[in-house]
């Protein structure tokens, strides 16, 4: 991504995969595949969100026209303003290498400023704990209310609602394993079937009171909100239901590209959900007690199982998406340095983001049934939900903010008056959010406080045994001075000493050299680097540089999105005139054993929280996909 001078057109900066309809065969394949992974999240607000909004605004009092127009008229606006101009006009123009998301947006605005900053790192690490969170409200929120709509078809399976849903969770969980490959072709066309659904659905009913239509008029947003004062407050939060998931546009914009993603929501996902939400508004008015479960009400009594089905169905795959998500997020938080090495499995051969991560997965499972269980209904756990989508809806807009100015070349004025509204927006919600602490929000908040503890211990335990480690480090070049003029015994083949310093002599080859009191014929000291863009060209793949005839210093850099294999990327070298035998080369790792310090920088306790971390870490052979029979570890000691 490059600058240019003046202010260069969103489009010319980051145009992303897909971005031409013309000129990309599988653009109607890549829109329905969108509709399918994308759309999922809020594609199934509307079983609770109408709902929870309405009761929250009602409080005791009688549930009128106007209260009606006015919660459906923050709702449509919401849409409008948050997903569609924001999201879907603006940030998924802000690509990185056709990449999207919270990390994605903080590489960029590092690079917009050219230098890494606190500010840019909190704020990707709170937007990316928050996203975290989510990916575990949402799983439970949205198949608990899709299962509770067996309790309209008979009363009998009030008891058996949180079995069931409990259940359809831990056999969501234990087939991630399998990969989703296979399973996502068929999201999209089930999606499809889903919006449909809804807005036939949602039309139906609109004749009972076609003036609910009124609600398009912004007035009634904004007197709702002037007449109701704190109550109005309240249910801005569960109306913030409606846009949860708008973040996942912008995250998910590497897989399908920016157009496709537009078309689908404006040609298909948003008049569905206006259809839908325009019906359960009509139906509510001209019957009030179908406040109750105004969603599955819309639907005649010999539809209501089959509609059951397919809402199960539907929130089944917006959890699959808010899952695969989430291993998505820790990958690159884990390339960016923010998490220690957890293992990846790739699960597809065709398709190169679908992986799985074995951790991940159980922590998911943990806490979505621990949220089922405590919350017990759709209703109780809609006020933990919410508050982490807006929290991270305020780091995209902030980050986009220095995108806009200073990677767009706009004036800091201009990209103010096209962001700050936005934000303002989204600092409302997240107020509104902030009521609900004790209902439930601090569920999020204390997910995300425990993420973010964890992503500081990590990278400040790392700084500090960096730090420490280069203290006894000896530099590089002192040490071939010291070789030059007393050579060891040579043996032949080739030795690769993994380091993240190059300038020092790895502590694996002083060890080498003290303790067997050989060196190799060829001694690579290896590097690896995580570029600030998702992946990597082969062409940028490796840099060989020649130190002296028995040395050579190799970097390989990867993208954020890559899952590092070093003997592949290291035959890649070939063509830089090196021979590259992984039969001849033996790779020479340090295993460190951490021990507290007294005196580290660092509370004890963060200490010991540091090094249970560095101990849960994947094994760096496994990591790296090094062959183990060409590994020799060296084992250290270092107090921290």
């Amino acid at each position: 991504m490059t600058q240019t001078s003046g202010r260069p057109a969103p489009e010319a900066i980051a145009p992303g995969p897909g971005s031409s309809p013309a000129r990309h065969p599988k653009f109607l394949a890549l829109a329905l595949g969108s509709v399918g992974v994308v759309y999922g999240d809020i594609g199934t607000s509307p079983l609770y969100a109408f709902r929870e909004a309405v009761v929250a605004a009602q409080g005791s009092g009688p549930l009128t026209r106007d209260l009606v127009l006015g919660v459906l008229s923050l709702i449509v606006w919401s849409l409008i303003v948050v997903v569609t101009l924001k999201y879907v006009l603006i940030l998924l123009r802000a690509d990185n290498n056709g990449e999207g998301g919270t990390l994605s947006l903080t590489a960029l605005a590092t690079r917009a400023l050219g230098r890494r900053t606190t500010l840019i790192f909190m704020l990707g690490m709170v937007g990316a704990a928050m996203f975290l969170g989510d990916s575990f409200i949402t799983p439970a929120i949205s198949v608990l209310s899709a299962v509770e709509g067996l309790k309209l078809a008979t009363p009998a399976f009030e008891h058996y609602v949180i079995p069931i849903t409990v259940v359809i969770l831990v056999a969501l969980f234990s087939v991630q394993s399998r990969g989703t490959a296979r399973v996502a072709a068929f999201f999209g066309p089930i999606m499809v079937i889903w919006f449909a659904s809804i807005a036939v659905a949602g039309l139906m009913h609109i004749h009972d009171d076609p003036r609910v239509l009124y609600a398009i008029n912004p007035y009634y947003a904004i007197a709702f909100i002037l007449d109701h004062g704190r109550i109005a407050l309240v249910a801005l939060g569960l109306i913030f239901l409606v846009v949860t998931g708008g973040e996942a546009l912008y995250a998910d914009l590497g897989h399908f590209g920016r157009r496709p993603i537009q078309t689908a929501w404006l040609c298909l996902v948003l008049p569905a959900l206006l259809f839908n939400y325009f019906g359960q508004g009509a139906l509510v008015l001209s019957d009030p007690t179908a406040i109750e479960s105004p969603f599955y009400r819309l639907v005649p009594e010999m539809a209501l199982v089959p509609m059951i089905v397919l809402a199960t169905m539907a929130t089944v795959i917006a959890s699959q998406a808010v899952i695969t998500g989430a291993y998505s997020l820790v990958q690159q938080a884990i390339q960016l340095g923010f998490l220690p090495r957890l293992a990846i499995i790739h699960t597809s051969e065709e398709q190169y983001g679908q992986i799985y991560m074995p951790r991940v997965n159980a922590a998911l499972l943990v806490g979505v049934v621990l949220l089922v269980l405590l919350f017990r209904s759709s209703s109780a756990l809609a006020s933990a939900y919410g508050i982490a989508v807006s929290t991270t809806m305020i780091v995209d807009g902030v980050l986009g903010f220095l995108v806009i100015w200073k990677l767009w070349n706009w004036r800091w004025w201009q990209a103010g008056l096209l962001i700050i509204p936005f934000v303002l927006v989204d600092v409302a919600f997240l107020t509104a959010n902030l009521l609900k602490f004790f209902e439930g929000a601090w569920v999020p908040m204390l997910f995300a406080a425990a993420m973010v503890l964890l992503i500081a211990t990590w990278r400040r335990g790392t700084q500090i045994l960096a730090a420490k480690t280069r203290r006894s480090e000896v530099p590089l070049e002192t040490l071939l001075r010291s070789l030059e003029k007393k050579p060891p015994h040579t043996v032949p083949g080739t030795a690769v000493f993994l380091t993240s310093d190059p300038a020092f002599a790895p502590t694996a080859l002083m060890h080498n050299l003290k303790h067997n009191k050989i060196l190799h014929e060829h001694n690579v000291i290896l590097t690896i680097v995580t570029a600030d863009t998702p992946r990597v060209s082969d062409e940028e793949r490796v840099a060989i540089v020649p130190v002296t005839p028995h040395f050579s210093r190799v970097t390989l850099k990867f993208g954020y999105m890559e899952q590092p294999n070093v003997p592949k990327a290291l035959a890649i070298a070939r063509k830089h005139g090196w021979t590259f035998d992984i039969m001849a080369t033996s790779f020479f790792l340090s295993r460190r054993a951490l021990k507290p310090s007294a005196h580290s920088g660092m509370p004890v306790w963060q200490d010991r929280l540091f090094i249970g971390l560095a101990r849960s870490a994947n094994d760096a052979t496994d990591f790296f996909q090094i062959p183990t029979g060409r590994v020799v570890e060296v084992g250290t000691q270092v107090t921290i």
